[in-house]
């Protein structure tokens, strides 16, 4: 059984919604992560969105998954060949319009699947504006941040972590094999000073033991997308690992919104 909204009728989409189904709304981005990952990852998070959605099913939490939104908020990716960022205000509106598309035909079990960091922001602005205007709280599940403690927790290596590494890297090679290319793969490239000083990560430069937030380009804390120190031990076992951890989470979540939000 399919729980992709664009794959369903109408009258099914309207009675599983009206029967308590959860709406996940999963959305990545469209950058550089490297040679050998493909540039769109909310490919991943619509991936996981609809892995979460038969589990919840599985469990007596129907869900149903919107199209992903494939574009994240204009960040250090801008300026990417192939790359397209919206602004943050209007990724933000984009986010809000499509919680409220559901709200307003009568659904208040709203979930975010969010497969991209510079979308985080966007996300919770939106859901306090969605609460604000409409009494619904859409709770969030940022992959990437939460998959970044996993990685470690499941034995990942500080060597491969990282963008352009772990953990999207494992997790693509797990959902989406076929758009990958590890034998391309490589080591970080050694980037020069920001401001006389070396970039600590995206929009970061320290000194004197403190973090300082900069505006960067992705090619100046990580040429040609790799931040991770050597990512080639990245393998899909550790991402099936991962979504495994992901999926059961996420389906947590939906049986919560069914039990506790009311129609």
């Amino acid at each position: 059984m399919t729980h992709r909204i664009a794959e369903l009728t109408a009258p099914e989409v309207a009675s599983r919604l009206a029967a308590g189904a959860v709406a996940l709304l999963p959305m990545g981005s469209l950058e550089t992560h490297g040679p050998a990952l493909p540039m769109g990852d909310y490919l991943l998070a619509e991936e996981i969105a609809e892995r979460i959605a038969a589990a919840a099913s599985a469990q007596g939490a129907d869900a149903l998954v919107a199209p992903a939104i494939p574009f994240g908020g204009e960040d250090y990716f801008t300026g990417i060949a192939g790359g397209i960022t919206l602004s943050v205000a209007t990724l933000t509106a984009v986010i809000e319009e499509m919680a409220e598309a559901f709200i307003r035909t009568g659904t208040r079990r709203i979930m975010i699947v969010n497969g991209h960091a510079g979308t985080i922001g966007p996300a919770e602005a939106a859901a306090r504006a969605v609460r604000r205007r409409h009494g619904v709280i859409v709770p969030a599940l940022h992959l990437w941040r939460e998959a970044g403690k996993l990685h470690t927790a499941l034995g990942g290596t500080a060597e491969s972590f990282g963008h352009g590494g772990d953990p999207v890297a494992s997790v693509a090679y797990a959902l989406r094999p076929e758009l990958c290319r590890p034998q391309d793969m490589r080591l970080r490239q050694p980037v020069g000073p920001y401001l006389g000083l070396p970039p600590a990560n995206f929009g970061v430069v320290r000194t004197h033991g403190l973090d300082f937030s900069v505006p960067m380009w992705v090619e100046e804390v990580a040429p040609g997308g790799l931040i991770a120190p050597d990512a080639r031990v990245a393998n899909p076992d550790h991402g099936k690992a991962i979504v495994e951890r992901l999926v059961a989470g996420g389906a947590a979540m939906c049986a919560q919104l069914r039990d506790a939000v009311g129609d």
